[in-house]
């Protein structure tokens, strides 16, 4: 069963079950779930709680699966909780989860809670994975998108009295926000009970809001790609600036701005030859939310863009690897800001 984490609460006052599955890629959304749902569970008399961590190939999956049928003397409900930080159980981990997913059902003396980090597709199509979506309630916590962080912002800000001004000066407020702590939600959290801390309940003006947050942004160089792609020309400078600061290797960069570079010349020279863009994508291996952008962009993309485009991608190659190029910056980060900026004004239509 896979429930959505803003059910949670509501999922819980209905009752337990006796398996729960945390799995995803942000810290601050699993800590609070896991919190929820231990809450839970000590307001219904598991009052014992043991936490096994798998760490390395020789891990002892039998004490697992002996938490499970032990209870002390002084307990009635018990809480096992098992921490998989790799994703990977291994094939003795995969036999002893089924076998605990299992044994699991119906049980209302001990309850399992299995947390994960963000997995592949292949690791979720694992037996062991199955087994646990069959016998329990499966919980993505994954980040909150950028253009989603504003309005999580203004809630948790609302959750301890707080608001920022109606309209759009308080959306400025929120986007200043939003862009301090961007990809660090666990910061973004501490900054907004900070301002907790230091106002009273009530609305925030702009100039307390900015005096009072830091910038802990944390930038992902995959999703620099979705940035360039949709036009956001200044958060693509902003992000290039962040990832700088950050230590990312400038190799690693370029090669994310000319794969999108290459993927877009090859699907436009696919539909050229007369075939459809989805089968032209669908060909280059291109989807998700890069298959939406690059629909968005690519019959507004000229063949002199894209070539222009290839040849900037080639020249800021040799930069980042230490050669000289006529008419381009020799710093590697200078040469990588003009060329995301130029790929980002050519993706910005309207």
């Amino acid at each position: 069963m896979q429930l959505a984490l803003p059910q949670l609460g509501a999922h819980l006052q209905k009752g337990l079950r006796s398996l729960y599955i945390l799995h995803g890629d942000e810290p601050l959304m699993q800590q609070e779930a896991a919190d929820a749902i231990r809450a839970s569970a000590r307001a219904q008399g598991y009052t014992e709680r043991s936490v096994h961590t798998v760490s390395g190939a020789h891990f002892d999956w039998s004490e697992v699966l002996a938490a499970g049928g032990s209870l002390s003397l002084f307990a009635d409900k018990q809480i096992v909780e098992l921490r998989i930080p790799s994703g990977k159980p291994g094939k003795e981990g995969s036999a002893a989860i089924q076998q605990l997913a299992a044994s699991a059902q119906d049980n209302d003396s001990t309850l399992t809670l299995v947390m994960l980090p963000k997995l592949d597709a292949a690791t979720r199509k694992g037996a062991w994975f199955a087994a646990l979506e069959n016998h329990g309630v499966l919980i993505a916590t994954d980040p909150v998108d950028r253009n989603a962080l504003p309005t999580w912002i203004a809630q948790r800000l609302q959750m301890q009295g707080q608001s920022v001004a109606a309209g759009e000066e308080g959306q400025r407020t929120l986007q200043f926000f939003a862009d301090r702590v961007e990809g660090n939600l666990l910061a973004a959290h501490q900054e907004i009970q900070k301002l907790g801390l230091l106002y009273p309940a009530g609305e925030l003006s702009q100039a307390q809001v900015e005096s009072a947050v830091v910038n802990v942004a944390r930038y992902d160089v995959f999703k620099l790609s979705e940035s360039v792609l949709s036009g956001q020309v200044a958060r693509v400078q902003r992000m290039l600036d962040g990832l700088q600061a950050e230590g990312e290797a400038a190799v690693l960069v370029h090669y994310t701005l000319a794969e999108d570079i290459r993927a877009m010349k090859r699907v436009k020279d696919a539909m050229t030859a007369g075939k459809p863009l989805p089968m032209a994508l669908r060909e280059q291996r291109v989807w998700g939310p890069r298959e939406r952008l690059f629909e968005r962009v690519l019959p507004r993309m000229s063949e002199a863009r894209l070539n222009g485009l290839l040849q900037a991608a080639h020249q800021v190659d040799g930069i980042v690897k230490g050669l000289k190029v006529p008419d381009w910056p020799t710093d590697p980060w200078q040469a990588l800001h003009r060329l995301a900026v130029r790929f980002s004004r050519f993706c910005n239509v309207r």
